[in-house]
C-alpha cells in the first residue's frame, strides 16, 4: 500500500489547466463513494491517499449529532473554527432538536431551561423561538410547526439535523452530499447548452465523451408529401399530443391527418362545409375536437374521431377571422372583422366581448394556459396583451407591420413575424422585452408563419416565400438550415410536440411536407398511396 502523503496534497493540482486542487478532488470522490454505499472503498481511498474526508474534530462532531448527543455536539462545534453567525445558526438547529426531544419525554422544566438559557441567548431566529415557546403551553403547536413525533426519534432525528447542518456549514468543512454528481450534471448542462443542434433526450448523454449533436438531429429530410388539398395550403398545426395534424386550405376545406406510431401521416377526415378559404385550425386542449375558421365567414367545431361538425359559430353582419379555445376546453374565443374579440361557450352563447381596437384582419390570437390573458394583433405594428382579470392592457410595439405570431408552450415568450423579413422573440413576463431576432427567410407579399420546436422548444422554424423552410437556434439566433423541396411559398410550419424529429410545412404548391431525420430514409423509392406521396430524399 502506498505511503500516505504527509502534505495531504493541499498545494498540488491536477488536470491540464492546473486549476483542480488534488485534495479537493480526492475528497469529492471519497464523498461520492460513501454516498453510493461503497464504505470500504471510501475508507481505503482516505488511507491510501493520506487525505481524510473530514478532520478528526468534524468526524467527532458528526458522530455526536448522529447519535443525538446534543450538548457534546454544541461544545465540539465551538472548536471547529466557524464564524460567529454560522456557529449560532448551527447551534440553534441542534438545541432546537434537544428542546423538542425533552418536550416529547415530558421533561417540560428542563426543556424550558434549554429554551431560556441556551436557545434565547443565541439571538437568532426569534420568530421561531416564540413558536417553540408556544409548544410548552400547547403541544399541538408542534404539529403546526411541521414537527412530527418521528422527527424526534433518536438516530433518525440526528441524521435529519446532520442534513440541515451540511447545507449550513462551509463546504470545505463538511463536503456536501452528492457534490460529484452535481459537478458532472453541471458539466453536461454546459455541453448541452453549447450544442446548437441539441435535439435528443437526456438519456442519450454519456460521460464517456463530450456531447455534440450534428445536423442530423434536426428534421431536414422529406419523408412524406401529402397532396390531398386541391389548392394552396395556408395553415398546419400538430395536436398537443402529436398524434394528429390539422391543415387548412384555400380550397375551402380542412383536413385531419393521423400520425401513426411508425411515423406515417395518413388522411383521417376531410372537413367540408366552409364557403370560403379556411384560414386556420385550432385543437381543443384534449385534442378530441378541432375548430376551423373560414375567411370572414364562420367558425366550425368538429369531432376528431368521427369528423362530424358539432356546431357552427357566427355573428350576424360580422365576419370571423380567428379562433381558439379556453384552456379548460369549455368555450372558444374569436376575433371579428369589426375589430372586437368575443368569448362563447360551446353552445354559442356569448360570455364576454371586448369592442374597440382589439384585433385586426390578421388571424392570430392566443390565450394563456391560465385563461387570464388574451393576445391579439390590435394595430398594424402592435400586439395587445389583454388581462381579463385586472382589465389591464399591455402592448408590444413593433418596428414594422406584424403578419403573424406564435405563443411558446410555457406562455412566457411570443414569436412575432414582421413585414420587414424579420422574426422577433419577445419575453412577455412582466413588461414585454425583445430577446432575439431571426433573419434570412423571405417575405414580401404573403402571411408567413413561424413556430417554436424541438427539445425544450430550442429551435425556431419558419416558412418563406422562396419555397424553403428555415430553422434557427433559438438562443443564439444562428441560422442552422434552409430546407428546399416545395415549389411555392411556404406559408406555415408546425413542429410535432410529441416527436422532436418531425416537422410539417404547408405551401402554395398545394402540398404538406413531413420532415424527419436523414437516417429515417424510407426504402423502396417513391410510392403512391392515394393522396399520400412518400419519397426518399428531398424530391
Amino acid at each position: 500500500m502506498a505511503r500516505p502523503l504527509t502534505s495531504q496534497g493541499d498545494g498540488e493540482t491536477i488536470g491540464s489547466q492546473g486549476v483542480i486542487r488534488k485534495a479537493e478532488f480526492i475528497k469529492i470522490i471519497t464523498r461520492a463513494l460513501y454516498s453510493l454505499g461503497y464504505d470500504k472503498s471510501g475508507a481505503l481511498l482516505e488511507e491510501e491517499s493520506g487525505i481524510p474526508l473530514h478532520s478528526s474534530v468534524v468526524n467527532l462532531f458528526m458522530g455526536q449529532v448522529t447519535n443525538g448527543k446534543w450538548d457534546d455536539s454544541v461544545a465540539t462545534l465551538r472548536t471547529i473554527g466557524l464564524s460567529d453567525e454560522i456557529m449560532k445558526s448551527a447551534s440553534f438547529l441542534i438545541l432546537e432538536q434537544k428542546f423538542l426531544e425533552l418536550l416529547k419525554m415530558e421533561k417540560v422544566a428542563v426543556a424550558l431551561d434549554t429554551l431560556r438559557n441556551e436557545i434565547v441567548p443565541l439571538h437568532v431566529n426569534l420568530d421561531r423561538v416564540h413558536k417553540l415557546a408556544s409548544c410548552i403551553i400547547s403541544p399541538s403547536q408542534c404539529i403546526r410547526l411541521g414537527i412530527s413525533g418521528q422527527d424526534t426519534e433518536g438516530t433518525k432525528s440526528g441524521s435529519k439535523i446532520l442534513e440541515k447542518l451540511q447545507k449550513l456549514l462551509p463546504a470545505a468543512i463538511m463536503i456536501p452530499e452528492k457534490r460529484l454528481e452535481h459537478l458532472v450534471e453541471r458539466a453536461l448542462d454546459v455541453q448541452r447548452e453549447a450544442c446548437v443542434f441539441h435535439n435528443t433526450s437526456d438519456s442519450d448523454l454519456s460521460l464517456y465523451s463530450d456531447h455534440q449533436c450534428g445536423k442530423n438531429q434536426i428534421p431536414s429530410q422529406t419523408l412524406q408529401i401529402l397532396e390531398a388539398h386541391k389548392n394552396e395550403v395556408w395553415f398546419v398545426q400538430f395536436s398537443h399530443n402529436g398524434k394528429y395534424l390539422g391543415s387548412s386550405s384555400k380550397d375551402h376545406s380542412a383536413i385531419i391527418w393521423e400520425v401513426k406510431e411508425d411515423g406515417q401521416v395518413l388522411l383521417k377526415h376531410t372537413l367540408c362545409g366552409h364557403q370560403k378559404p379556411v384560414l386556420i385550425v385550432s385543437w381543443s386542449p384534449d385534442d378530441s375536437q378541432i375548430l376551423t375558421c373560414g375567411q370572414d365567414e364562420v367558425i366550425r367545431r368538429w369531432d376528431v374521431s368521427s369528423g362530424k361538425c358539432l356546431h357552427v359559430y357566427e355573428k350576424t353582419g360580422v365576419g370571423l377571422i380567428s379562433c381558439g379555445w379556453f384552456p379548460d376546453g369549455r368555450g372558444i374565443f374569436a376575433g371579428m372583422t369589426d375589430k372586437s374579440i368575443c368569448l362563447w361557450d360551446l353552445d354559442g352563447r356569448d360570455l364576454e366581448c371586448w369592442k374597440g381596437q382589439r384585433t385586426l384582419r390578421i388571424s392570430d390570437m392566443a390565450i394563456t394556459d391560465d385563461g387570464k390573458r388574451i393576445i391579439s394583433v390590435c394595430r398594424e405594428s402592435a400586439i395587445l396583451l389583454l388581462d381579463r382579470e385586472a382589465k389591464f392592457d399591455r402592448l408590444i410595439e413593433e418596428v414594422d407591420m406584424i403578419t403573424s405570431f406564435s405563443l411558446s408552450k410555457d406562455n412566457k415568450f411570443l414569436l412575432v413575424n414582421l413585414m420587414n423579413q424579420e422574426i422577433h422573440l419577445w419575453s412577455i413576463e412582466g413588461d414585454p422585452k425583445l430577446i432575439s431576432e431571426y433573419k434570412g427567410h423571405k417575405r414580401t407579399r404573403f402571411v408567413i408563419r413561424s413556430c417554436f420546436g424541438g427539445l425544450d422548444q430550442s429551435f425556431i422554424a419558419s416558412g418563406s416565400e422562396d419555397s424553403q423552410v428555415y430553422i434557427w437556434h433559438r438562443c443564439s439566433g444562428e441560422l442552422l438550415l434552409a430546407l428546399p423541396g416545395h415549389s411555392g411559398a411556404v406559408n406555415c410550419v408546425s413542429w410535432n410536440p410529441g416527436n422532436l424529429h418531425m416537422l410539417a410545412s404547408a405551401s402554395d404548391d398545394g402540398t404538406i411536407r413531413i420532415w424527419g431525420l436523414d437516417r429515417f430514409n424510407l426504402k423502396g423509392g417513391e410510392q403512391s398511396n392515394g393522396s399520400n406521396h412518400q419519397c426518399n430524399g428531398r424530391s
